[in-house]
């Protein structure tokens, strides 16, 4: 039983056993005082499977009860045309995720390909000024046979310090998204890599159902703290891991895996975070996306402890 059905539940007992109704008034007043997290849902552009222009995907998510959506950068997309439907929704784009980081890594040994990802950023930077957002989600680099975890981080580094007077230029940050590339696989090692750079334009893009599969959500958040900038949110079963494959594991509805969504939202609630939430799942229609509104607002309505 939840927290907030104890609650009601007490409150009704000691009303039929004809306690005084101030001990039920002053559960019930304990509810209303309590409220989940301060939360704007987004999600990414790519799961609206519906419309056939951006105006249209804009209005379907719009009135599904979204309040923004990102995008990928760069991307084939006509500015004018995102910007006009954002104007006529009032959607908000609150960021964009790079659509280059995995082909062309910013840890790769190449150096052509390192420009060809930076230079990409670059224009994340922009296009995300552009659409008012403040965030570009980055794969800081990947480990692999040809990349060492030490080249990857120095490498990386190196490639994203190029960037900040960018994201100075811009006012817009660059957040590292956690994300199964072998690479910064603890929470300290993730914090130390942001603080690294003792920059306040740069910090974590905090994917919850990725750390799933080796670790613990809550544990990541608490060390994160306030490096945290935004949340993707998506499920994880460690069972579907150990019985189909560790990519079965995304293969699961929200609230249906093994995130402990009570326990993230408490983390979450611990160190003071409010702001955006992306779902990153997969999409479809309308009611799928629907569907993927209603399990956000059930996790993000868990009322803190």
């Amino acid at each position: 039983m939840d927290r907030r059905k104890f609650v009601m539940n007490t409150a009704a007992l000691g009303m039929s056993l004809g306690l005084p109704s101030v001990s039920a008034h002053n559960l019930s007043e304990e509810i209303s005082n309590k409220q989940g997290l301060n939360i704007k849902k987004s999600l990414k552009y790519g799961m609206i499977k519906a419309g056939n222009t951006v105006l249209d995907k804009f209005k379907l998510v719009k009135e599904i009860g979204f309040d923004g959506v990102e995008l990928d950068s760069p991307n084939g997309l006509d500015a004018k045309e995102i910007l006009d439907a954002k104007e006529k929704t009032g959607l908000v784009i609150p960021g964009v995720v790079n659509s280059y980081h995995w082909k062309y890594p910013l840890s790769h040994p190449d150096t052509a390909v390192r420009e060809k990802c930076l230079e990409s950023c670059k224009q994340a930077l922009r296009d995300c000024k552009l659409y008012g957002g403040d965030t570009v989600l980055i794969v800081p680099g990947v480990v692999n046979a040809e990349t060492s975890y030490e080249e990857a981080w120095i490498r990386s580094q190196v490639e994203i310090r190029k960037l900040i007077p960018v994201a100075e230029e811009t006012g817009v940050k660059i957040a590292f998204e956690n994300v199964w590339n072998n690479f910064i696989l603890s929470p300290l090692e993730a914090a130390r890599y942001v603080d690294d750079f003792n920059h306040p334009l740069v910090g974590w893009y905090f994917d919850i159902g990725n750390i799933v599969r080796y670790g613990w959500p809550e544990h990541w958040i608490q060390t994160l703290n306030r490096r945290i900038m935004k949340l993707d949110v998506k499920e994880y079963s460690r069972v579907k891991q150990r019985e189909e494959g560790v990519w079965k594991g995304f293969k699961v509805e929200l609230l249906e895996g093994d995130c402990n969504w009570p326990v993230v939202i408490n983390a979450l609630d611990k160190i003071g975070y409010s702001g955006w939430a992306s779902a990153e799942v997969s999409g479809g229609d309308e009611v799928r996306l629907r569907t993927i509104y209603e399990k956000m607002d059930e996790i993000f309505n868990i009322i803190p402890e």
